[in-house]
């Protein structure tokens, strides 16, 4: 087993995907606030168990959860995280749903998580290295 494969690496690995996704969905929305009849969209958070798994089933990619069959994929899209496409409270005449206050928080956020994921990971990496004499 590789050092990259235990469970919290794996983890953590799948967590900055996540966030990495998150941030182009935020970035379309934004790129989106002026275009008639567009409903923001945002992705679920994807759970994990005490030791790292996914909740909903094996680590890795988890599969794209569509409201209905004929939805089409967004492009650029990996498709390996759920979508949370509800809309926002303030819609305007027009039909955009895009706030871009609660925007520029969630990427804020997203920023910040990230950065403490890839702190985490690496840390983490730096850990194993010295418990394998590697440091």
């Amino acid at each position: 087993m590789a050092i990259s494969d235990m469970p919290m690496l794996s983890a953590l690995r799948t967590k900055m995907q996540w966030h990495q996704e998150r941030q182009r969905v935020l970035a379309e929305n934004v790129s989106n606030s002026d275009t008639p009849g567009f409903k923001p969209r945002d992705l679920v958070e994807p759970k994990f168990d005490k030791i790292g798994n996914a909740a909903g089933g094996a680590m890795g990619s988890l599969p794209m959860m569509r409201a209905s069959g004929t939805n089409i994929m967004p492009s650029g899209g990996s498709g390996s995280f759920a979508a949370n496409s509800r809309g926002g409270y303030e819609t305007r005449p027009a039909g955009n749903a895009v706030n871009l206050e609660d925007e520029m928080m969630k990427v804020s956020a997203n920023q910040m998580d990230y950065a403490a994921a890839t702190s985490l990971y690496t840390r983490s990496l730096g850990l194993l290295k010295t418990a394998i004499g590697k440091r």
